[in-house]
């Protein structure tokens, strides 16, 4: 099971965002991590230019969208920016995406998240072309995509989708490199998630592969970092599909997802989560201070 590391714009956000994020970003990297997932959330700045910058700066690392929301870019639009992302770097950017939720589109943006199903395929059918370097030519109630982006020779970036339900899962194997997924606990990916990713690609004779990101805090003080998570944490109980992954796994709250304790208590959690099929773990490091911050990323390189 590959490491990287989960790392939000916020994370970042001292007295200059983008220097500060070039800045973890190569503090990272020297750490011995070398792939970075940043998510776009709709109050930041931007994500995607700001890790064309980083990725302009600090050689030696891949850095993925986990993830970029869809309906606030068109597939052509989204498709130019990933492959000058990879185009820059010499391929080292993966791209996520995700229909993010409904409170976000329809409430802050006035986009409909109906028919997610159909949405996301329309969106591949455009999206997908594009970044190999083909033609689109798709035409959807949703999404019409039918246009070519002029770059020969860029490194296709993989595409992973954030997918929860089934039906979106089997979009996800089917189509794409795999999932990204967070807030889902080991026992909701070794009976949910990996089965459907792996069952999926195997029935289109392609194989796909499951990224699980969870926050990750090594620390004596189980107790107080708890009760951080659960408030660090909390808007992720409330969201509906997060919500639905959280009952599966039998948890009060995102608190009994996160991975906190002591440095052989995490290691015998991400053995678990290896146990799943989880090709990759990404971890969210959190924590009360900078000591349990340090302590936390020393262990985890660890393990890489």
């Amino acid at each position: 099971m590959r490491m990287s590391v989960f790392n939000y714009l916020a994370d970042s956000c001292r007295s200059a965002p983008v220097d500060d994020y070039v800045h973890d970003v190569r503090e990272l990297r020297d750490a011995g991590f070398d792939t970075i997932w940043t998510p776009q959330l709709q109050n930041e700045h931007d994500a995607l230019m700001t890790m064309a910058i980083a990725l302009r700066e600090v050689d030696g690392v891949t850095l993925g969208s986990g993830v970029q929301p869809i309906q606030s870019r068109h597939p052509l639009v989204l498709a130019q920016a990933a492959l000058t992302l990879s185009m820059l770097s010499g391929g080292r950017f993966r791209l996520g995406i995700g229909l993010t939720h409904r409170r976000v589109t329809e409430g802050s943006w006035g986009i409909p998240w109906d028919r997610p199903v159909q949405r996301l395929n329309e969106y591949l059918d455009g999206l997908l072309p594009l970044l190999a370097g083909e033609r689109a030519e798709a035409t959807g109630e949703i999404y019409t995509t039918r246009t070519h982006v002029a770059l020969a020779g860029v490194a296709v970036p993989p595409v992973y989708v954030a997918a929860l339900g089934p039906k979106l899962l089997q979009i996800a194997g089917r189509r794409t490199a795999g999932t990204i997924t967070f807030m889902t606990g080991p026992r909701t990916l070794a009976e949910h998630v990996v089965p459907a990713i792996d069952a999926a690609a195997e029935e289109a004779g392609r194989r796909a592969e499951v990224i699980a990101a969870l926050p990750v805090c090594v620390t004596d003080d189980v107790a107080g970092v708890r009760e951080l998570a659960a408030s660090k944490y909390a808007m992720y109980g409330n969201l509906p599909s997060y919500r639905s992954m959280l009952d599966r796994e039998g948890a009060a709250g995102p608190e009994d997802i996160a991975l906190i304790g002591d440095e052989s208590t995490i290691a015998a959690r991400l053995d678990e989560i290896a146990k799943t099929g989880v090709a990759e773990f990404s971890a969210h490091v959190f924590g009360p201070d900078e000591r349990d911050r340090a302590r936390t990323l020393t262990f985890l390189s660890s393990r890489r």
